[in-house]
């Protein structure tokens, strides 16, 4: 297994850090729903979204079949090019306040005749990807009163979170109060990346408040909502399109499967610093099945500890809020200079010039 790349440093001109490109990102299995929304907004606009598409494979007719998936390179690579195009402030928060239960197929009829919000809620959580997210989500408990929906950025990603954050929250945002009507205020807003020149797109979408540089990508919800009974509550149906978007989500093989177990589970608990053999009792595994089962998919566990560590602290020094030392206790590390020494390893460069790399 080949080591965390090393991005030489340029001359006059810093480049961000970054890690060796993670196989997963070429696996065509996303859905090009957001894809499809660029492009429709692109023509209604003038512009001609052909040129996106150039040298990856897919052209802009063939992401309107719905058995079409794309890589995460394919989208991303796409979603790069009409953000330098279309050139428009808060295009995420656009696109996604603009989303319906019907942008969402079988996934917004399943959460629509679910018994309530929180059983919805739940459902759009565990199969958000059917709809073609590029973030992966997951839900928390924050404290007695509050839970959250919360997301991480996929392989590393820096660029492009942003847009991806606006885009998901935002459209989230949109189909809960569909679901249960306008007076859906979020507690709060988290983001963890900088304050963007259009905060006040932020403040118009979500109608509480929004806070940046923080640890978390997430949206706040007070736990009241949780048992609002929905109107469209049919357990049948919800039953069928829960067992179409399980078909659908059956493209992804086992074994990235459990590499993404795993990866969840080290990031809800990165602080401790867990051990294979902590991982392998929390999934119900033994160690040595574990490492058997990673190894089917090419990866051993302490590669993975590293890549999610590493992007974790790429995310919070893009954040800005944190101290070096704080990220590395964040991060696992007792001695600030294991983390500093650690993080030179994963990424070529020392995290206090990795943070000053970063666009602004």
């Amino acid at each position: 297994m080949s080591e965390l790349a090393v991005e030489p440093l340029r001359a006059r001109r810093l480049s961000p850090p970054l890690i060796e490109p993670d196989p997963r990102a070429l696996a065509a299995t996303i859905p090009p729903n957001v894809l499809v929304h660029l492009t429709e907004l692109a023509a209604r606009r003038g512009h001609s979204s052909e040129p996106w598409f150039a040298g990856l494979g897919i052209t802009r007719q063939q992401i309107n079949d719905p058995s079409v998936r794309v890589s995460y390179r394919q989208a991303r690579t796409v979603i790069a090019r009409a953000l330098r195009v279309l050139r428009d402030p808060g295009l995420g928060l656009l696109i996604g306040r603009n989303e319906t239960i019907g942008s969402f197929g079988l996934l917004g009829l399943a959460m629509m005749t679910s018994r309530n919000f929180g059983e919805a809620m739940g459902v759009g959580i565990e199969n958000h990807k059917v709809c073609g997210s590029l973030l992966d989500v997951d839900f928390a408990v924050v404290d007695a009163h509050t839970v959250a929906a919360q997301a991480w950025p996929r392989f590393g990603e820096i660029e492009l979170v942003p847009f991806l954050c606006e885009e998901l929250l935002s459209s989230s945002l949109a189909l809960a109060r569909e679901l249960v009507g306008a007076n859906l205020i979020p507690v709060r807003v988290e983001l963890a990346y900088p304050a963007p020149p259009y905060v006040d797109e932020y403040a118009r979408t979500f109608q509480c408040d929004v806070r940046f540089g923080a640890q978390h990508n997430r949206v706040l919800i007070d736990t009241h909502w949780m048992d609002y009974p929905l109107p469209g509550y049919n357990p049948l149906t919800s039953r069928q399109a829960l067992a179409l978007c399980h078909q659908q989500l059956r493209g992804t093989s086992s074994s990235d499967e459990i590499v993404g177990s795993v990866e969840r589970l080290l990031r809800s608990r990165l602080r401790e610093h867990p051990r294979l053999t902590e991982v392998a009792r929390t999934l119900h595994l033994s160690e040595r099945s574990l490492r058997r089962r990673l190894a089917d998919s090419g990866r051993i566990f302490r590669e993975i500890h590293d890549r999610v560590r590493a992007e974790r602290a790429l995310e919070l020094l893009h954040a800005g809020q944190m101290s070096v030392a704080e990220i590395g206790i964040e991060l696992g590390f007792s001695d600030p200079r294991e983390f500093r020494r650690a993080f030179k390893r994963w990424t070529g460069m020392p995290p206090q010039l990795a943070r000053r790399s970063f666009p602004t």
